[in-house]
């Protein structure tokens, strides 16, 4: 198990998340408890960062329920279609989200959130949960962030799932 990440300061983050993805994989290789490799996902995405917010809601039955995250304290249940995080999971596509207050519906877990992105894991084409990322700074997330954080998602969807 890692101990320590290794991310090299870039100007552009997608570096990072191609640095980062790899060391995932190390730190959850032979951990086969979904929370704990989820926590220590969270952890490791605010810790190379410095996100104000980053958690997983998982879906069960018609809602997402919070999941391990690291943050401020959060929205505990989000119903389908409601949201950044639950339009996500009923469109199973990224939501980018420059400033929240302009988002139709957007819940305000925490006044302090000023931009987001909420990529959807999919299991068997199925959408199983959500990563939510919050910036405390407005259109904080670009197409990097995108191609980075889709890209874990993808590898959690076939690997932690």
């Amino acid at each position: 198990m890692a101990e320590k990440l290794t991310v090299s300061k870039h100007d552009d983050r997608l570096t990072g998340y191609r640095e980062l993805l790899p060391q995932l994989q190390g730190l959850t290789a032979g951990e086969s408890n979904q929370v704990a490799n989820l926590a220590n996902v969270a952890a490791a995405l605010r810790q190379t960062f410095g996100f104000f917010w980053v958690g997983f809601y998982l879906v069960e039955g018609n809602e997402l329920i919070l999941g391990p995250f690291q943050g401020d304290i959060a929205c505990t249940r989000i119903q389908k279609g409601k949201g950044v995080c639950g339009t996500a999971w009923a469109e199973s596509r990224t939501q980018l989200v420059a400033d929240v207050d302009a988002f139709p519906g957007h819940i305000a877990c925490s006044s302090a959130s000023r931009s987001e992105i909420v990529v959807p894991i999919l299991k068997n084409r199925v959408v199983v949960a959500v990563l939510d990322i919050d910036s405390d700074r407005l259109d904080d997330f670009s197409e990097d962030d995108v191609e980075g954080v889709e890209a874990i998602c993808q590898w959690l969807g076939s690997s932690i799932f």
